[in-house]
C-alpha cells in the first residue's frame, strides 16, 4: 500500500516573528520562571528559620554575580508577566483587539518590563541595598 501524501503544516520557518507571538511565548516562559523563583524564595525562607548559618548562606549566594543575575533576570519576569497579564485582562474585558492596538499594547508590555525593573534595580541601589 502507497503512503499517503498528506500536506505539511507550516512550521516557524514559514511563519515571519511579530510581537504578538513573542508576547506570548515570554508570557508562558515567565510563567516558568516564576514557578522556579518562588521555589527558591521557599527556600531562603526555610534558611531564614533554619538560622544565621543557614541565612548567611543564602544573602552570599543573592549578593555574588550569579545571584544577582538571578535576581534581576526573576525581577524583570514579574514585570514583563504583570504587565502582560494586566494586558490580558484589558482584552478580556473587551479592550484592545485592533491589530494596531494589539501590536502597540504587546510593545507596552516588552518595553514596560524593562523599564519597570530598570526602576525597581535602582531604588534597590539607592537605598543601599547591593553592597
Amino acid at each position: 500500500m502507497p503512503p499517503t501524501v498528506r500536506p505539511l503544516s507550516p512550521h516557524l520557518q514559514v511563519y515571519r516573528w511579530q510581537i504578538q507571538m513573542a508576547t506570548s511565548i515570554l508570557h508562558r516562559a515567565t510563567g516558568v520562571i516564576l514557578f522556579i523563583g518562588s521555589l527558591l524564595i521557599a527556600a531562603a525562607l526555610l534558611a531564614l528559620a533554619s538560622g544565621a548559618e543557614a541565612w548567611s548562606c543564602v544573602t552570599g549566594l543573592a549578593g555574588s554575580w550569579f545571584g544577582l543575575t538571578v535576581l534581576f533576570g526573576w525581577t524583570w519576569a514579574l514585570a514583563y508577566h504583570w504587565l502582560n497579564g494586566i494586558r490580558h485582562l484589558l482584552q478580556d474585558a473587551g479592550w484592545g483587539f485592533s491589530i494596531a492596538s494589539f501590536v502597540a499594547n504587546g510593545w507596552i508590555s516588552v518595553i514596560g518590563s524593562f523599564v519597570l525593573t530598570g526602576l525597581v534595580w535602582t531604588w534597590v541601589y539607592c537605598c543601599g541595598g547591593i553592597a
